[in-house]
């Protein structure tokens, strides 16, 4: 991000993020830096004495050079500032000062916005920032003096979400707040990140005019394709025409001008087509004449694999976010919108697809034009489709965004070749999921590396997790764009299953088996007591249109029927149109989804999503029907634990790094402390280094003890070897520690002063189950279940969550792992306390979530019993973390 003077050291760059106003433009916040000082003054000379008096209760004309060097001189931890700048200039100024009054970890916040960007969301984004970074800081709460009549800054406090008190003292009004996030100020960012975000992308798909930069004589350049397809499509606002080499023609019946400046009015969306090296002065000069959004077409910058490209492309991002505009590329197929308020095809594309209500998104350019030629192969109705190459800016995330609240879109399909801030991508897609389907192609999955082009975190995930985090998202994930299309087809236009159950209706048993072998595989139940017990079949001799659609009438009245799967085949006196027809006319009104296979016949241009082959339309239904089940259930509140203390937890991590500042490894002792800061009670562990140590301590547990040994190079060694369980006596115990002593002398272990083994207290019989947390420079927090031993080390057979989890996700983990049987009474054990190993999985949620140093965190094993759970062992590493991707302040990020 541009837009720091030299930076004063220990700067917190982390601070800084692009952020989108609520007006849609694009703005930046960073920490204040002493060089910022003429701004300042050219920001107080700027404001009316109304706000001066507002802010700094008194009049003051001109703010002195001592409290300027005041404001910008700051240690980043006490003293704290952030200033927003729009177009390089301070447009909002925040702040907060410690005071530190007893335990209270108090600090006092104040924040002024220029007059001229009143109304544009500043000071929420202020406080939203000021308040996650205090809290990373250890600050607990905000206090502030008002003057009754600044009902704005008033305002501002009260509809942020927090819980907010107030009381008048010496006629000011006292405001005080904790900082820590609710859910109703979670509510409010997240409300209003959305509509940021998405009327930033009516700017890109609904401008109200548009210019094209590379228009050339040449009928063939890019600039002059895009410019006749932006007039073909029948745009309906204002269309210019920029090229230096046609200025003084007309192309396309629009009159070409050689710069932008010389436009009267300044383009919403400029579509540019030059060559790359041209590409950042048009930027510039897109900015200075207060464009909206650019749409880039033009290659050769990341996507050219060089760093060269690599550096031209940040630099163009750059120059896009510090004049407020929105980026739409580089190496962009363009982008179509066939809503009836606006019809655009700033595309590559020669034709406008069939109008519809399915959204598409491609991140590839050269894939565009295949996913639009599927598309009106099938007869399926476009809504809106993005291409966004490069994704330097603008990515499935906006346009989900946009989605959200597009009346004309009832369906998206998302084609990712990368995705470069999955949490935000998971919330926003659950949230698009429960409205509309979403269905998403992931390709990549056996690659290490990014896409050509894209800017992508490395992950130490295996592909496994991010299927798992599609499946929380509530996506329709297929393997494929022809799935793709089959799904929609479905999901577009028709209802969803109630139910897995399904009717197939046949004129050929040949088809209708295939149908039932898909239904089985995709765990579709076949129903029951129909006329076959397999298939409502329809004879071929009598197969006539008629018939076979009162055959489809029937099963679609069946109450224990939930779909239908129609497969027909024709005689030679019968044409597939007819049939199609026939059924289509049953189909129709009913709240019930039919899909058919007529031989050789795709795509829904008869009325009923229609599929080649049997295995295609049932392999759609499945995908409907687990999304409709999906759809259905209710996920729950968002995860929240009693007891937590979140600032103890702060300090015993920033104590431990503070000591160890590239990280390191907790001892038992200080993983205690950390867990029980979120109500996880670990089983004490006490070392011994003798025999006579070992039964001492047995003795004073006065009960069954374990011995085990505790040396990192056997901690996850599969077998009982090294663990003596349900040791009686002080005198078995002393013996286990000798047997065990002796078999680490024989692994040349065990040797030295420090203990290699550990004395505990017995835990209930159960089952070993493990709980893990990990922080992943992708995906952040990555939370992870699964029974202890050969399902978890052997078999892989581990649930994957992504916080913040809801309540249903975490029921979700415990029954969905293969071995969960084994957790409810397998052949006659007692099933475990679900209700209390729901509660340990929240609580290393919460804790992975609010602290991403926590590297690492393994609980293992836990023993979870009739009567709850037993957490034995904890495996515990921090290190400085990376920026999230995704925070609780709203960024801009890709």
């Amino acid at each position: 991000m541009d837009g720091s003077p030299d930076l004063p050291p220990g700067y917190p760059r982390a601070w800084e993020a692009d952020i989108v106003l609520s007006d849609g433009s694009v703005a930046l916040v960073r920490p204040i830096v002493p060089g910022d000082t003429e701004g300042i003054h050219r920001f107080h000379a700027g404001q009316s004495a109304e706000s001066v008096y507002l802010r700094f209760f008194a009049p003051l004309p001109r703010i002195s050079d001592k409290d300027v060097r005041r404001f910008t001189h700051v240690d980043y931890y006490s003293r704290v500032a952030l200033v927003v700048l729009v177009r390089d200039e301070i447009a909002g100024i925040g702040r907060f000062d410690r005071l530190d009054e007893g335990e209270e970890h108090l600090a006092e916040v104040a924040f002024n916005v220029a007059d001229a960007h009143r109304g544009r969301g500043i000071g929420s984004v202020l406080l939203e920032h000021l308040a996650d970074i205090g809290s990373s800081v250890g600050v607990r709460r905000f206090v502030a003096e008002v003057l009754p009549q600044n009902r704005r800054m008033l305002g501002v406090f009260q509809d942020a979400g927090f819980e907010v008190s107030h009381g008048y003292d010496d006629g000011l009004i006292a405001v005080s707040f904790d900082i820590e996030p609710t859910d109703r100020s979670r509510a409010v960012r997240l409300a209003r990140e959305h509509r940021a975000e998405g009327r930033s992308m009516r700017a890109v798909l609904a401008p109200a005019s548009v210019a094209v930069v590379g228009v050339s004589r040449s009928s063939d350049a890019v600039g002059s394709v895009a410019l006749r397809h932006i007039v073909d499509s029948g745009f309906g606002g204002q269309i210019h025409a920029v090229g230096q080499g046609a200025a003084g023609t007309s192309v396309s019946g629009v009159a070409v001008v050689a710069t932008l400046a010389e436009l009267e009015h300044a383009a919403d969306l400029v579509v540019i087509a030059v060559p790359a090296s041209g590409v950042l002065d048009v930027v510039h000069e897109c900015g200075q004449e207060g464009a909206k959004a650019v749409l880039i077409l033009s290659s050769d910058f990341a996507d050219a694999g060089t760093a060269r490209g690599a550096a031209l492309q940040d630099e163009v991002l750059a120059a896009t976010r510090a004049s407020g505009m929105r980026l739409l590329g580089p190496n962009s197929f363009g982008l179509i919108n066939a809503s009836a308020d606006c019809t655009l095809n700033a595309s590559l594309s020669p034709r406008m697809p069939p109008v519809g209500s399915f959204g598409m998104f491609a991140q590839s350019g050269a894939l565009g034009i295949a996913l639009l030629a599927s598309a009106e192969r099938r007869s399926l109705g476009i809504s809106t489709f993005v291409s966004a190459g490069n994704r330097s800016d603008i990515s499935g995330n906006d346009l989900m965004q946009y989605w959200l609240d597009d009346d004309d879109t009832t369906a998206v399909g998302l084609y990712l070749e990368s995705v470069g801030n999955p949490r935000k991508f998971t919330r926003i897609a659950r949230k698009l999921a429960s409205i509309k389907p979403v269905i998403v192609v992931k390709s990549g999955f056996s690659e290490s590396r990014a896409t050509p082009g894209h800017s992508v975190r490395q992950t130490h995930e295996r592909p496994e997790a991010f299927a798992a985090m599609l499946r929380q998202s509530g996506v329709i994930r297929v393997e494929n764009t022809h799935q793709m299309f089959d799904v929609a087809q479905l999901v577009t236009d028709y209802p969803l299953p109630a139910g897995p159950r399904v009717a197939i209706v046949t004129n050929a048993p040949a088809l209708g088996s295939l149908a039932a072998d898909a239904c089985v595989s995709w765990q579709l139940d076949i129903a029951s007591e129909t006329v076959s017990g397999r298939t409502f079949e329809t004879p071929a001799q009598i197969g006539a249109p008629q018939q076979f659609g009162a055959a489809v009438a029937a099963a679609l009245d069946d109450p224990d029927v939930d779909s239908v799967v129609a497969c027909f085949v024709p005689s030679l006196a019968d044409a597939d149109p007819d049939i199609a027809r026939a059924v289509a006319a049953e189909v129709a009104g009913r709240d019930k989804p039919c899909v058919a296979t007529f031989l050789g016949m795709r795509g829904t241009e008869h009325g009923v999503p229609t599929y080649s082959m049997p295995e295609d339309a049932v392999r759609a239904l499945a995908g409907a029907t687990r999304y409709a089940q999906w759809k259905a259930r209710d996920r729950g509140p968002r995860v929240s634990v009693a007891g937590a203390n979140r600032r103890i937890a702060h300090d015993v991590v920033e104590s431990f790094l503070s000591v160890n500042p590239t990280g390191g490894e907790f001892r038992h002792d200080q993983a205690q402390t950390l867990l029980s800061a979120y109500g996880i009670e670990l089983w004490p562990l006490y070392p011994v280094s003798s025999a006579a140590e070992a039964s001492e301590r047995a003795q004073h547990i006065g009960g069954p003890v374990v011995v085990k040994a505790i040396t990192r190079e056997l901690r996850h060694e599969p077998g009982r070897r090294w663990v003596r369980t349900n040791v009686g006596s002080p005198t078995a115990c002393a013996t286990a520690f000798e047997d065990l002593s002796a078999a680490l002398h024989e692994r040349g272990l065990g040797h030295g002063e420090s203990s290699h083994l550990a004395v505990q207290p017995s835990a209930p019989g159960g089952t070993a189950v493990t709980v893990a947390s990990s922080e992943d420079p992708l995906f952040g927090p990555v939370v992870s279940f699964g029974v202890a031993g050969v399902p978890t080390e052997l078999l892989a057979d581990v649930a994957h969550r992504f916080p913040p989890l809801r309540t249903r996700d975490i029921e979700d983990m415990v029954s969905g792992i293969r071995s969960a049987p084994l957790l409810q009474g397998y052949r006659g054990a007692e099933p475990v306390d679900h209700s209390a190993l729901h509660d340990l999985i929240a609580r290393v949620s919460v804790l992975a979530d609010d602290h991403p140093e926590v590297a690492s965190m393994n609980l293992n094993p836990v023993i979870a019993h009739a009567d709850g759970v037993a957490v034995l062992g904890a495996s515990i590493h921090l290190a400085r973390a990376q920026t999230r991707s995704d925070t609780n302040r709203r960024t801009l990020s890709r």
